[in-house]
């Protein structure tokens, strides 16, 4: 019963990460983006963390998650005799399928080292899961994804290097050494979750210093390694021995410097100390947040999130996905009810909260954005394309169509500037454009992609006068939900989810206008 109930949420998992949510841009521009232009030389845009005067970004980390394997898939491309550059869905799909793998393989074996009682151990590996933030977040590209099994696997190397003194440390002491740097290279935040386990590592390095030596020797090639290979990716010519010597890029130090200035921080939104705690976790644990308050098993695991949360909660900006990496900490960290009756109140809670989250996050959060941009790529007449009341688009995704293909990204922008800017870009109305799909022949076409929430346009959109902009729909993605546009100040609460879940769904226009003969 046990196995078939994990390989049913296997396939849950799997099932989830070929679903085509879009749960923040960081997803795509801070990870897959940036290499895929560099691989595939796709025409991409770097955001300002890789563009700045100090990048706070390092492409270390980016390369073996994500750089090994789109390089395994295009020498697998070529081989087996195919043309032309490999369409960056495919690559797309396949980061997907490898966040699966990873998050399959290592995150479940971690808690099989990490929980020693067989039942605990099952219990454990059932409830992460299960665990709507295993189905959605843990299989995309988020380097708080990647964080999470550093963290993981940093734990487990700690636990066999402690409880195996007998046994030589070198080869744990080692991949201790490269996953730590690796892990603070990937995020800033990951040694918050090593504060108290590290110090388990104390009495056992001040009677072994071979293996302390050979940790910190570890650590000092992978530091260098890395910022070598950050030093080229942002000196704009080819570097030098004095380049890495004098003008050497430390991204981890760049990012902490940026991040303890509360003015930098509130360009991205401040919050209370306790955001994470009672908001973030929440919203993460659902009904598990109760038993960890109530029935916690105190672990190495529960003091490594506990160490995590308490670090994270001191910066003023605090999203939920910063704190990926304690939810398989903690989950594998507490006791299920033992009456009965509790015990089915409350798995009937988690399997009714986790499915209400995994199907919300997982397939309709933003799910149009990804489908909408492979059909844009595929539209021989677009150059420009205005995204209003969406997240950011992924680029790279264009298929190289984003050489001629220009892309706005207006999400707040207020619904009068649209309409002005709509004016200035849209191409003259042609006989061609009333025709079923004659329009594709012309040079230049502009297109709105915004949700059908979006009831500002409602009285634009019929017009079939002389006068003004025409709006002619030609590509609908029902499965898009934009929790961004919730107003419940102005609408109400009731009209705002009447609006943005009775109407979701994610549209395309082509936008043209009457033109003097």
């Amino acid at each position: 019963m046990w196995r078939r109930t994990y390989l049913f949420l296997v396939l849950v998992r799997l099932w989830f990460a070929l679903s085509p949510s879009y749960l923040h841009p960081d997803e795509n521009f801070q990870g897959p983006e940036v290499i895929a232009g560099q691989i595939f030389s796709y025409p991409v845009r770097h955001t300002w963390e890789f563009t700045t005067g100090h990048p706070i970004r390092s492409v270390f980390p980016l390369w073996p998650v994500y750089g090994l394997p789109m390089l395994l898939l295009r020498w697998l491309w070529i081989g087996n005799g195919q043309d032309g550059e490999i369409p960056p869905i495919a690559v797309f799909w396949t980061l997907r399928v490898l966040m699966f793998i990873i998050s399959f393989v290592l995150e479940d074996w971690a808690i099989h080292e990490l929980v020693k009682s067989k039942r605990r151990q099952r219990i454990a590996v059932l409830l992460v899961a299960s665990s709507y933030v295993t189905w959605t977040y843990q299989t995309h590209t988020f380097s708080n994804s990647v964080e999470t099994l550093v963290v993981a696997w940093c734990l487990v190397l700690i636990e066999r290097i402690v409880e195996s003194p007998q046994r030589s440390s070198f080869l744990a002491s080692t991949v201790l050494g490269i996953v730590a740097v690796f892990g603070v290279f990937n995020r800033i935040t990951f040694p918050a979750f090593l504060l108290i386990p590290g110090l388990r590592l104390l009495p056992y390095y001040t009677k072994n210093l071979w293996s302390l030596a050979v940790l910190a020797l570890a650590g000092v090639c992978t530091t260098v390694l890395a910022i070598a290979l950050d030093t080229a990716f942002y000196t704009p010519h080819s570097i030098s021995w004095s380049d890495l010597v004098f003008h050497p890029v430390f991204t981890p130090l760049n990012n902490l410097l940026y991040n303890i200035q509360s003015s930098n921080l509130a360009q991205h939104g401040l919050h209370p100390w306790y955001q994470h705690l009672l908001v973030n976790l929440p919203q993460l644990l659902g009904p598990a947040a109760l038993l960890l308050l109530t029935q916690p098993q105190i672990s190495l695991r529960l003091y490594s999130a506990i160490s995590g949360i308490f670090v994270l909660s001191i910066f003023q900006h605090q999203e939920a996905r910063f704190l990926l990496p304690t939810i398989p900490l903690i989950l594998s960290s507490v006791r299920l009810p033992k009456r009965e009756n509790l015990l089915r109140a409350w798995v009937a809670s988690w399997i009714i909260f986790n499915l209400a989250f995994g199907i919300l996050m997982g397939v309709y959060h933003q799910g149009g954005i990804v489908p909408a941009q492979v059909f844009m790529s595929k539209q021989p007449d677009a150059t420009q394309a205005i995204w209003w009341k969406t997240y950011m688009p992924p680029i790279w995704l264009l298929n190289g169509k984003n050489e001629v293909l220009r892309t706005q990204d207006v999400m707040g922008m207020a619904g009068e500037k649209l309409f002005e800017e709509l004016g200035r870009l849209a191409t003259c109305d042609t006989p061609a454009d009333r025709r079923s799909m004659e329009y594709l022949k012309e040079k230049n076409g502009t297109y709105l992609v915004a949700p059908l929430s979006a009831t500002w346009l409602d009285p634009y959109l019929q017009n079939k006068g002389l006068d003004g902009l025409r709006f002619r729909e030609v590509w609908r993605y029902s499965r898009h939900l934009n929790l961004d546009d919730l107003d419940f100040g102005e609408d109400g609460v009731w009209n705002t989810l009447a609006r943005v879940v009775g109407r979701r769904g994610l549209a395309i226009w082509r936008v043209t206008k009457s033109c003097p003969r």
